[in-house]
């Protein structure tokens, strides 16, 4: 009876306490999952809800941190390796769809959100393929695990391979799949790797289009992707950063309060964990999609070790 009155106020309480530098992004995410585990978020609707729209929010709120020439220069010098990485990892999806007997449909989600950008890909491609919302949600439910997984265990790695933080946050922009975890995991690496990490994901991300629409010729499908918006936000930002520096000290708030948004955002995507989310995604999706990450994340890391990328 006493912990029913107090849900809602320990939820409301854990919530508040992101927004103070005490809670860092991992600790926010773990906070956040325990806690829908042990006794379920009070709030699972409004906070789903919430986090797309604060880490729409904080994205564009970041972007005042980074220089646009910086952008232009890091989206044309990874056009070819973000070609040819995307274009490998959906084939050695298709691949292991193949060798783990799933569902084409899943297969296809769970190797499209591994390549471009977690959730937001899936979100995009599902309407092509015409993908049912229980493969739509046992792809997103394997990413959300995967992105929690990242967002803790990579910036430990990098700090044992002793990576600078340009390379890890090339790293964790190829590797990880959500844009989410990708700033997170960047932003405890350091400011430079969150500034490259952010530019690579976003820049990334924008590939939504040129390749779900060719899925849509293969499939013969009218429905159509489009640039998300807070990616427009983002390279405003960058642009308003690089050519009003008179303001700096006001950009330079907007981003102190975004990398508090961002924290926040971890603690509800992590109560959205639950039992049934689990439960629901199944061992073979499970294993096609942790070893696709496993073999993309670890090429990609020896490739950047040894300096070819």
């Amino acid at each position: 009876m006493i912990i029913a009155k107090l849900h809602k106020p320990v939820f409301i309480i854990l919530l508040a306490l992101c927004i103070t530098p005490f809670i860092g992004a991992g600790s926010a995410l773990v906070i956040g999952a325990l806690f829908a585990i042990t006794l379920g978020n009070p709030f699972a609707e409004l906070s789903q809800k919430a986090s797309k729209w604060m880490l729409k929010l904080a994205v564009v709120g970041l972007g005042f941190a980074v220089d646009f020439n910086q952008v232009i220069e890091v989206g044309r010098s990874s056009l070819v390796l973000t070609i040819v990485s995307i274009t490998a990892i959906i084939g050695l999806g298709e691949i292991l769809t193949q060798v783990f007997k799933l569902n084409r449909n899943t297969g296809v989600l769970i190797s499209f959100g591994t390549a471009i950008c977690g959730g937001s890909a899936i979100a995009a491609m599902a309407p092509v393929i015409k993908a049912k919302d229980h493969e739509v949600a046992v792809a997103l439910g394997i990413v959300f695990l995967l992105n929690g997984v990242g967002l803790l265990l990579f910036p430990a790695i990098g700090h044992y391979f002793e990576l600078t933080q340009e390379q890890f946050g090339l790293w964790a922009a190829l590797a990880i799949h959500d844009t989410s975890s990708v700033v997170g995991a960047s932003a405890t690496y350091g400011a430079v790797a969150l500034s490259i990490a952010t530019t690579v994901k976003l820049t990334r991300a924008m590939w939504i289009i040129p390749y779900t629409t060719l899925a849509g010729v293969f499939m013969r499908s009218d429905e159509k992707a489009s640039i998300p918006l807070f990616i427009v936000g983002f390279l405003l930002a960058a642009l308003i950063n690089t050519y009003v520096p008179s303001l700096s000290s006001y950009w330079e708030l907007i981003n102190i309060a975004a990398k508090q948004i961002l924290v926040m955002t971890l603690f509800l995507i992590g109560s959205g964990l639950s039992l049934s989310v689990l439960k629901q995604a199944g061992i073979k999706p499970f294993l096609m999609a942790v070893i696709l990450w496993i073999v993309v994340s670890s090429v990609i890391l020896l490739l950047i070790i040894d300096g070819f990328i």
